[in-house]
């Protein structure tokens, strides 16, 4: 079923589902049946955070080519009744044994496929976290579908065939990873049962742990994360990866932690805009929505080359900022508050105003000048990238599930890592986060390999506010693409005054005037990709501006798929959006 929308614009755009739309809940994820499990969740009085994670770890079953249950799961929350938005970073750390001279010595100044760019597994942690800290149902409550469905099966679906299929050599490589997926040889057929028994016993194990402990809920939740960062998983976990020549100890193992913080934030024509931290790409969304403020974009039209150039070019002015500065805290320092500043935006401005597109790497700015304090500049820089000769394959990985409850409390997150570049561990059923792939190798670069450190992460839910209610939630797979769909979405919704599915279905660009983020950080110059809907109106415009597009077919997921949920702040319904470009889904009361 399509429907038809004008824009205020003028404009009139075409959504292939229909919209959803509830007065109490609404959920969106990458697949309809974690969408389930989190509105389950919900009947049996659960909260957003307790259905988002349900959610969550559905994914890490139904998505296990693009998550894992031992993967990366960066989290945003709103609690409604403390008016706060928290973020936990879901993210791996290196083993304190690695270090960059370890991987010049012993992999051939590489990262290398496989468990040698194992970082310690964090988004189970997430799930946990999040549940104890803010949800009310237990590991085995919140679990419960996703067990169901590794070990009694699921359908094999068409996005998750074309991926396999696609990727049948690199998912082939591993033993394990064909037992899941393949039969006699060749990937399972769309409507074949796909089943992950180590898996559902992985999470079993937990659960046992957990109905053993005293202490009530939280305890229960402690000993189910003891179980795999202690007990016998872990034990399975480690023995893996050293077997494979990864470095990861049961003390790493043991020490891993999720970190709760403060997001980002910006405020935009009244919208206030959370994004993650600077250990991953968070900050770009509101650092970019900062350039392009002052802009009057409703009149430059939507998706027209005007409104497509300004867009890009400040989106490549937020990507040279991310380059020069992004990476882990904790181990370099990090200008933010200088990077999301107006007035840093207000002196980039200019860069704005030019006709044509950048010749190769936009230039970093300098956010020193407006970070408070005494923080002082760090020594060194990444060098400059050395152009491929041709254009690297974007990394397909990354889902997302989000939640608004009927208290408008919310939920936002983005599971991910791939089961492409690393085995799934026999007797685990899952890989463990490969996530070291997104460091760097290259001395002074702010995300360089070093012990402990956390590599920059591409995955970075976001949500909004309005007056002091939520407004919208949203995320997106789609590594360095992620930021580029979901603030084209954004617009869309506040700009454009588009319906969020609508606004999800929606022609997009991305730009790769950048090094990519996964090793080896393929550099591409002035390549643009842009949906075939985009190139026959703007295409030779953005030709003859510098750009090299290249076309892609409508509703390509090299542009992402984009969920979202909005409330409209006149009628207080939740409307959900859920890409056409994936197997994602929508639904709510």
């Amino acid at each position: 079923m399509s429907f038809r929308h004008i824009t205020s614009d003028g404009k009139e755009y075409v959504a292939h589902r229909s919209q959803a739309m509830g007065r109490q809940v609404m959920a969106s994820s990458g697949h309809p049946l974690a969408t389930r499990a989190s509105l389950r969740i919900l009947e049996k009085g659960g909260n957003a955070i307790d259905a988002g994670v349900a959610a969550g770890i559905c994914l890490n079953v139904l998505l296990a080519d693009f998550t894992s249950f031992l993967g990366v799961a960066p989290i945003i929350i709103y609690l409604k009744k403390e008016n706060r938005v928290v973020s936990i970073d879901g993210l791996g750390r290196w083993p304190k044994a690695v270090t960059r001279e370890w991987f010049e010595k012993n992999c051939g100044g590489e990262i290398p496929i496989g468990v040698r760019r194992t970082v310690t597994p964090a988004a189970v942690d997430a799930w946990i976290s999040a549940l104890d800290r803010y949800g009310t149902k237990t590991f085995a409550e919140a679990a419960g579908d996703a067990i169901a469905l590794a070990e009694s099966g699921f359908s094999m679906y068409p996005v998750l065939y074309e991926h396999l299929f696609a990727l049948r050599e690199a998912y082939g490589q591993f033993e394990e990873t064909r037992k899941i997926f393949f039969r006699d040889g060749e990937v399972i057929p769309p409507g074949g049962k796909v089943v992950m028994p180590d898996l559902a016993e992985t999470m079993k194990r937990m659960v046992r742990a957990e109905e053993k402990a005293p202490g009530g809920r939280s305890g229960g939740l402690r000993a189910a994360r003891e179980e795999i960062f202690k007990g016998e998983t872990a034990r399975r976990v480690v023995d893996f990866v050293q077997a494979g020549g990864g470095r990861l100890t049961m003390e790493d193992m043991a020490d891993c932690a999720v970190k709760e913080e403060e997001p980002v934030m910006t405020d935009f024509r009244g919208y206030e805009v959370y994004g993650c931290g600077p250990w991953c790409q968070g900050p770009i969304l509101p650092a970019t929505l900062n350039l392009l403020e002052s802009a009057d974009l409703v009149s430059l039209g939507h998706n027209s080359p005007d409104y497509l150039h300004r867009l890009i070019t400040a989106l490549e002015l937020s990507f040279a900022d991310r380059d020069r500065y992004y990476g882990d805290p904790e181990f370099v320092r990090v200008p933010i508050e200088g990077i999301i500043s107006k007035d840093y935006a207000a002196t980039r401005e200019k860069l704005l105003e030019r006709r044509v597109a950048f010749e190769g790497l936009a230039p970093a700015g300098d956010p020193w000048a407006f970070q408070s304090g005494k923080m002082e500049p760090q020594n060194g820089a990444p060098g400059q990238p050395v152009a491929a000769a041709e254009a690297a394959e974007p990394v397909q990985d990354t889902s997302y599930c989000t939640v608004i409850d009927s208290d408008g409390n919310a939920f936002s997150a983005t599971p991910s890592d791939p089961s492409a570049d690393t085995p799934i561990i026999p007797g685990v059923g899952c890989t463990v986060s490969s996530r070291g792939s997104q460091s760097w190798l290259e001395e002074g670069h702010p995300s360089v390999v070093a012990p402990w450190k956390r590599p920059r992460l591409t995955p970075s839910p976001a949500l909004a506010l309005k007056d002091g209610e939520i407004f919208m939630t949203f995320g997106t797979p789609g590594g360095d693409v992620q930021p580029q769909a979901m603030i084209q979405v954004f617009l869309n919704v506040v700009e454009f005054g588009m319906l969020p599915q609508v606004a999800v279905e929606a022609q997009r660009i991305a730009t790769y005037n950048f090094p990519n983020s996964f090793w080896p950080h393929t550099y591409n110059p002035g390549r643009l990709i842009i949906e075939d809907r985009i190139g026959r109106e703007s295409g030779d415009i953005l030709k003859e501006r510098g750009y090299k597009p290249e076309e892609l077919p409508d509703y390509s997921r090299q542009l992402g798929s984009v969920c979202c949920i909005v409330r409209d702040p006149k009628e207080g319904v939740l409307l959900g959006g859920a890409d056409a470009r994936g197997a994602s889904c929508a639904a709510g009361w």
